[in-house]
């Protein structure tokens, strides 16, 4: 029986649309009433109408989002995640935080970007934003709005041959930013709405574009209904080695188990008492640790 491989591009309820690499777009069903299946999946299909998924490729990384319910899977295979945020509306730095605790420890690569940079009030942002600098995180400032072709120019050798997501709440001009990056997006929203016969833009649904003028590798996903991101699946050592500044002083403390909270001869404690480790990323590590200690256990 003949298989054919293909990336899921989007997804609504069970059914999905892979791009097989040719042009074509199939409709597909997974195969199992268990399965959970991700925009990026790489999967095998069985030609039909509408085509079957007979199999799940492995995946190199995985991101979840959570709700009030649980952690599910919504993005995977990806070499880097774009943070956008903006002045106005009121950043939302813990997302921001979380995004890039969520990459660090999937080995995504994050870049952030400075939306709105036009914007008199983007001079507070930028200083609210330096200790990310300062943690080695890239802050690449554009405006989307004003001058896309110029937004494109600068994402262009971020994005260029890798799989990217972009990732923002709402009201930072990430959708414009999106416009700029793939021409055409709404007859191509509305051809991929029509495929999975959903009947309307489901704003929640990850998708994934091809972007024209890069690489033919290149691939861009959009997932406009972020909420959270779910982190609760981590340890304690995945998440100190996700925040590269406190990754930076592991076992450099008195005990080797630091939770880096209230041990005595702690690097982290110390490095924050001087002023080497931000307030604010400090606060984020200890709200995500106690939410992982909270989270129960399989």
């Amino acid at each position: 029986m003949t298989r054919v491989a293909a990336r899921i591009v989007a997804a609504h309820g069970r059914s999905f649309l892979a791009d097989t690499g040719d042009g074509v777009a199939l409709r597909c069903v997974a195969r199992g009433r268990r399965a959970e299946i991700a925009c990026g999946d790489q999967v095998l299909l069985r030609a039909g109408d509408p085509a079957v998924i007979e199999q799940v490729m492995p995946r190199r990384n995985a991101l979840w989002r959570e709700d009030a319910w649980r952690s599910k899977v919504f993005a995977v295979n990806l070499d880097l995640i774009v943070v956008v945020t903006a002045a106005q509306p009121s950043p939302n730095l813990d997302l921001i935080g979380r995004a890039l605790i969520a990459a660090r420890a999937e080995d995504i690569d994050a870049l952030i970007v400075l939306n709105k940079c036009d914007l008199d009030t983007s001079g507070a942002l930028r200083a609210r934003l330096q200790p990310l600098c300062d943690a080695g995180y890239t802050v690449l400032e554009l405006a989307a709005r004003a001058d896309p072709a110029q937004a494109r120019a600068l994402l262009h050798p971020w994005l260029d041959a890798r799989t990217s997501m972009l990732i923002g709440a709402s009201g930072v001009g990430k959708s414009t930013l999106v416009n700029a990056l793939v021409p055409g997006l709404d007859l191509h929203t509305q051809a991929i709405s029509d495929a999975l016969d959903s009947g309307r833009h489901t704003t929640t649904a990850t998708r994934l574009y091809r972007l024209p003028g890069f690489a033919a590798a290149t691939a861009l996903l959009d997932s406009p209904g972020f909420q959270a991101f779910g982190l609760h699946h981590l340890s304690v050592s995945q998440l100190q080695h996700a925040l590269p500044e406190i990754a930076a002083r592991n076992g450099q403390c008195r005990f080797h188990n630091c939770t880096h909270h209230h041990e005595p001869g702690c690097a982290v404690r110390a490095a924050l008492h001087a002023g080497a480790i931000d307030a604010e990323r400090y606060a984020l590590y200890l709200r995500v640790l106690q939410e992982l200690r909270d989270a129960p256990r399989a």
